[in-house]
């Protein structure tokens, strides 16, 4: 069987998706979306933290976000709450994001351009420690 291949399966899940950007990501945590970082800690000490960002990591992502998990997070109380996942550079993040609606989470989204695009649009990084969850 042949696979479709990556760039198909990211096409797939971006189709499904009201993707931000990051003035628009900025105006959602505002609201009450939960902003969900999914870097790595090498990405993140690389590029900087996320403010107000929870950080998930993507393995588990799905149990800490599902309000029916008995491992979610204390923050994931409705299938209706918006969720922006980020990563890097944006393209992870697509992927996750589609997972999470799978899941019924059918406000979640992510972020264009990933951090590196909040970094060009000149939003402020935090100089605080992340929020962690495992």
């Amino acid at each position: 069987m042949m696979s479709p291949g990556v760039d198909a399966l990211l096409e797939q899940a971006r189709a499904g998706l009201h993707r931000l950007t990051p003035h628009d990501t900025v105006e959602a945590v505002r609201a009450g979306a939960l902003l969900v970082d999914t870097r790595t800690e090498a990405q993140r000490r690389e590029q900087g933290e996320l403010p107000g960002a929870i950080v998930i990591d993507r393995t588990v992502l799905e149990w800490r976000l599902d309000p029916a998990s008995a491992w979610r997070i204390p923050e994931s109380t409705s299938y209706d709450r918006q969720i922006v996942v980020v990563c890097r550079e944006g393209f992870s993040s697509s992927l996750a994001a589609a997972g999470l609606q799978a899941l019924g989470l059918r406000l979640a989204t992510d972020m264009i351009g990933g951090v590196q695009g909040w970094r060009e649009a000149g939003l402020p990084m935090s100089d605080r420690p992340a929020d962690i969850r495992y």
